[in-house]
């Protein structure tokens, strides 16, 4: 996704999130609830350090013949120490990773820190969204397009995406159409599968409405 640009003062959405991410699991603790199914907060640490620094495990996430060696691998750091798993996910990724490569931690961490932060976030009682700088607002609509793309590139069905200033995105062409209105962040959200956490206002046909309720999301 596109990302602001990185000084000392004003660090890049990426970094901001990794940051602010950190914080939230040190104060939620090791056995708090998170968005991500069957995952406690120390899973989801575990996950995040060893995305980072065992790249012979990551492959799992989306080959499959792998995810039974990226669980085992995951669930042995989420034994580890809490507080040392986090600092792995503050500190970031080593020199050898694939994510430590100029430009990788703006396109890659992104989106990925900030699903994460809301999933702790949005599991806790009394959230309320975060009110994002415009820039930032701007940057997720970069990602939200480009999410939607692949989000719906099977859809049989029309998908139109809108913010809350009348900006819109044709996700998907066809009939019958929904629209899913709310802010960047929101609607973002709502593609990464926390349907029942975004706050977007869903409109369409009964029909439409149907066919948004069973269309799998999945990248």
């Amino acid at each position: 996704m596109a990302d602001p640009g990185t000084t000392d003062s004003h660090p890049s959405i990426a970094q901001y999130e990794r940051r602010a991410l950190a914080d939230l699991l040190l104060q939620a603790g090791p056995d708090a609830p998170t968005l991500c199914t069957g995952w406690l907060t120390r899973d989801l640490a575990a996950h995040l350090a060893v995305r980072e620094r065992r790249m012979d495990a990551t492959a799992g996430i989306t080959f499959t013949p792998m995810a039974g060696y990226l669980a085992s691998v995951q669930a042995t750091y989420a034994q580890r120490p809490y507080d040392e798993v986090v600092r792995l996910v503050r500190d970031g990724p080593p020199w050898w990773s694939g994510f430590a490569l100029p430009g990788a931690d703006r396109l890659l961490n992104a989106t990925e820190f900030f699903v994460h932060h809301e999933d702790v976030r949005r599991a806790q009682p009394g959230w309320e969204p975060r009110e994002l700088p415009v820039a930032v607002q701007g940057a997720l609509w970069s990602a939200v397009k480009g999410r939607a793309r692949l989000s719906f590139r099977g859809a049989d069905f029309g998908v139109t995406l809108a913010r809350p200033d009348g900006e819109t995105h044709v996700a998907s062409e066809g009939e019958p159409t929904a629209t899913l209105t709310g802010e960047p962040a929101e609607l973002l959200l709502y593609l990464f599968g926390r349907r029942d956490h975004a706050r977007v206002e869903v409109t369409g046909s009964p029909e439409a409405l149907e066919a948004l309720a069973q269309a799998s999301l999945d990248v």
